[in-house]
């Protein structure tokens, strides 16, 4: 076995982004940028309100006040450019251009109008209410840097600075192939002791919440030559080739050997972490192969520790590696040191702060575990005992 740092540096070592494509503003999101969107333009491009009321110089606030200005003009939002005349008042609104020779802006609730103008009680300092050309970011400024996954607000902001495409890395194409003589499909009647396959709908719905373009491959039996067939059928035109069940020791388990005759160099297999021990990792040309164990917990969890930071990697992505938080745990764990475990758990918040409870069923067979986990505490391999209140490192899943 080799350690987890060291299994995912492997992984992860060499990896390339698989080239870009553009696309428009309505499908960024989800997307990992291929560019530095450049800021064309200072924005804000000219100065403005940033309030509806009334805009003046602020040095013809003289004396105790209050004031009384006469009114002349008005400045609204895509509209002409007035010019203050000194001593004078000018309504404005918000978003519009501040008038020629004005300097600050006093809110319409704080002005109380009369028949030949405006009451000002309190005078306002210069650039009160102003947003100021380039406040926000000069011409050729980076607005947004190259490796960012893109969000709403992102897309916003591209349009902000007159952008209506952008160019993303190319989706990562990933063929899911899972293997058991007891699967059958969800809903479909099946012999004794068959069971619906779940691990398979699990990969792909991270895959693609990851960003990667997901199919799951028909399921192959126990069997090596079946297996092999499946493999290299699988092999050809994806990125990343997850097999999911069959690598362990077992007489019925196939699937490493499967992979290893159809052609896939395999980097290394097994790893000191619980639950998930017997993946294996490989190679055959450009496409990646990593091979999960079969129990539903580990194959899930192995996916989010190796799949989807590969898949972040294959897109230029810059937060490669999931965030880590340091929590005060809530639970009891007693265990043999030797192995890395991840133990799932909820994120519950109190008037005392945050903390991670761990769940009772650890089992890596437990299907319901990461239907009920939004995290996982990280327990090194040299710690023996978790007690409740102790601080650990926690990854949070939901954000995968």
């Amino acid at each position: 076995m080799i350690r987890f740092e060291e299994a995912l540096d492997r992984l992860l070592q060499g990896v390339r982004t698989l080239g870009s494509e553009r696309v428009g503003l309505d499908e960024a999101p989800g997307r990992v940028l291929a560019e530095d969107v450049i800021a064309g333009f200072d924005l804000p491009s000219f100065d403005h309100s940033s309030m509806d009321g009334y805009a003046f110089h602020s040095g013809d606030f003289s004396g105790a006040g209050p004031w009384e200005f006469p009114l002349f003009g008005e400045s609204a939002a895509g509209g002409h450019l007035p010019e203050l005349k000194r001593g004078t008042a000018c309504r404005i609104f918000t978003g519009a251009r501040l008038p020629v020779g004005s300097d600050t802006i006093v809110a319409q609730e704080d002005v109380e109008r009369t028949a030949t103008g405006v009451h000002i009680k309190k005078a306002p300092t210069p650039n009160q209410w102003v947003r100021r050309r380039g406040a926000d970011l000069a011409a050729g400024d980076i607005a947004i840097a190259h490796g960012t996954r893109l969000g709403p607000g992102h897309a916003a902001l591209a349009a902000g600075v007159d952008r209506s495409t952008v160019f993303v890395a190319r989706k990562p194409l990933v063929t899911v192939l899972c293997s058991g003589d007891e699967l059958r499909a969800p809903g479909e009647k099946g012999v004794l002791g068959s069971i619906p396959e779940s691990n398979g709908t699990f990969v792909a719905a991270a895959g693609r919440s990851a960003g990667a373009i997901v199919r799951v491959a028909p399921y192959v039996r126990d069997d090596l030559g079946a297996a092999e067939k499946a493999v290299r059928a699988a092999l050809s035109g994806s990125d990343l080739l997850v097999t999911i069940g069959g690598v362990s020791v077992g007489d019925r388990d196939v699937m490493k050997a499967a992979l290893e005759e159809a052609g896939v160099a395999l980097d290394f297999w097994r790893v000191a972490i619980k639950p998930g021990k017997p993946i294996c990792v490989g190679r055959s040309g450009s496409t990646i192969a990593l091979g999960l164990p079969g129990n539903p917990a580990s194959a899930s969890l192995t996916f989010l520790l190796f799949g989807v930071p590969l898949l972040r990697a294959m897109q230029g992505d810059r937060d490669t590696l999931p965030a880590r938080i340091k929590l005060p745990v809530e639970g009891h764990v007693k265990r043999p040191l030797g192995r890395m475990e991840f133990l799932r758990a909820q994120i519950v918040f109190s008037a005392s702060g945050a903390r991670a409870v761990i769940l009772p069923n650890q089992a890596s067979g437990a299907v319901t575990s990461f239907a009920q986990a939004d995290a996982l505490v990280v327990l090194p391999a040299e710690r023996e005992r978790v007690e409740t209140g102790d601080v650990l490192e926690v990854i949070r899943i939901r954000e995968m």
